[in-house]
Order: C-alpha cells, then sequence, then structure tokens
C-alpha cells in the first residue's frame, strides 16, 4: 500500500471518531438542556463528589422478582406442547406479545412467573386442560448501558452482573487515541433525575480512584482532548457544553 494510501486510511478513522464523537457529544447537549433542574451542567462533580453523585447501584433484582419491559425477549416454553412454545418472542414497544392460539397479550409489567400465569389461564380457557407453561426473559433492555464519544466503537451494550466503567469502556473496544482521560461523564437516572459526575480513568486505572459501579441504563460519554478548532465550532453551536472541560487537551 503506498503511504499516501495509508495516511488516506488513517485520516478516514480519524474523521470517523471525531463524527462518532461529535453525535455523542451534541446529543448529552440536548439531553443537559431538557432538564435544567437535573444536577447535569456546567458544574458536574469530580473526585470524591463524584462518587457520592454516582454511587454504586443497589443490589440487582433477583430474576424472579424482574418485571418484563418493552423491547425486551422472552422465550415461552408449554410443557410437551412444541408446536406453541416459541422461542425469542420479542415485547414491542406497548408492551405486548402475540403467541398462537391466544393472540396478543399484555407482557410488560409482569414477572416472568406472571406472564406464564397469564398465558396459562388464557390456554386452559378454551384450549387445554390444566396447561404447563414457562417463560424465561432471554434478553432485557433494561440491562444496557450506552458508551458515547471518543471510544473506538460507540454503542449500545448488554450488561450482566457487576459492571464498571473499565469495562463498559472495554465493551467498546477501547478509547480512542485521542481520548481526554480524565474527563470520562457517567449519566445516571436517580430517583427520575438526572445526574452526572466525570471520573478520571488514568487515576483509575492507576489504582488511585476506585473503579466506579455502572448501573443499567448509565450513559458513558468519553471526551476528546484534539482538534481543537472543531471543538470550538460545537461549543459556539452549544454553550451549554462549554463548562464541562471535556475539550481540554491532554
Amino acid at each position: 500500500m503506498h503511504r499516501g494510501m495509508r495516511v488516506n486510511v488513517r485520516q478516514k478513522g480519524q474523521d470517523q471518531r471525531m463524527r462518532a464523537t461529535l453525535v455523542g457529544v451534541v446529543a448529552l447537549g440536548v439531553m443537559l438542556g431538557a432538564c435544567a433542574d437535573d444536577n447535569i451542567g456546567p458544574n458536574l462533580r469530580t473526585g470524591e463528589s463524584a462518587y457520592e453523585t454516582i454511587p454504586a447501584p443497589a443490589g440487582e433484582p433477583r430474576v424472579q422478582d424482574y418485571r418484563i419491559g418493552a423491547l425486551d425477549t422472552v422465550d415461552i416454553s408449554v410443557f410437551q406442547e412444541p408446536d406453541i412454545s416459541t422461542r425469542g418472542v420479542v415485547v414491542d414497544a406497548a408492551g405486548v406479545i402475540s403467541m398462537p392460539l391466544i393472540g396478543r397479550i399484555q407482557a410488560a409489567g409482569n414477572t416472568s412467573t406472571q406472564l406464564a400465569d397469564l398465558l396459562a389461564a388464557k390456554l386452559a380457557e378454551r384450549f387445554y386442560v390444566n396447561p404447563q407453561v414457562t417463560v424465561t426473559v432471554a434478553s432485557s433492555v433494561a440491562q444496557r448501558v450506552t458508551v458515547q464519544g471518543d471510544v473506538k466503537e460507540p454503542g449500545i451494550y448488554p450488561i450482566s452482573g457487576p459492571t464498571t466503567l473499565l469495562d463498559t469502556i472495554a465493551l467498546a473496544k477501547g478509547e480512542s487515541e485521542d481520548a481526554a482521560l480524565r474527563q470520562v461523564i457517567v449519566v445516571r437516572y436517580i430517583d427520575g433525575k438526572r445526574m452526572g459526575a466525570v471520573f478520571d480513568l488514568k487515576r483509575i486505572r492507576r489504582g488511585d480512584d476506585a473503579d466506579p459501579a455502572i448501573a443499567p441504563r448509565d450513559t458513558i460519554i468519553v471526551g476528546h482532548s484534539a482538534s481543537k478548532s472543531a471543538w470550538h465550532d460545537v461549543l459556539r453551536a452549544a454553550p451549554l457544553l462549554s463548562g464541562f472541560g471535556i475539550f481540554a487537551q491532554f
């Protein structure tokens, strides 16, 4: 490959990361402006205060207590009835699923046991005597995090079990070479309010600071530390972001 081609490929990759970071930052700006009373703005907490603002999440609910939500995927098994047993049923945006013989039924808001009882009752009305139904949540939208900004692969990622900030950065294939590691924002809903704080990945990786626990539905934004002219354009377009400091040169 010619030198000029290598430069073009590298520049293309940098441009793609820049666009992804811009999308994440602009999206954050829209989110920040949506609620002035939330703890997100120019005075984001840092240091020890960051860990108080974004505390470790409470213990995960037991599997039997989890309530199915829209866009979750469930598996439905009817004992000795493979023709109506169904895998990979997606709960639609209205919280409804469709099942052979039964048709549409409300799934969201129920635990897997409650939904199984509802399905069994519907089947018993006209088709079966004492049907044995089991419902399993195959995947849950609630158990996902969003990683944006200057990472290699921004996106929405599923998580399971205890997850930390470093874990989520790894899910996005790590930060890019120009990421501002001292300016990583975690945004979380707590008691109906958006809360945000800034964490220092360099200190975390050195062991100077604890690796904060990440909760389902958190949003993580990794700042950018290069191409100042492009970031100044963003700042002029979105003054609300100017206090974040995520564009600082490191």
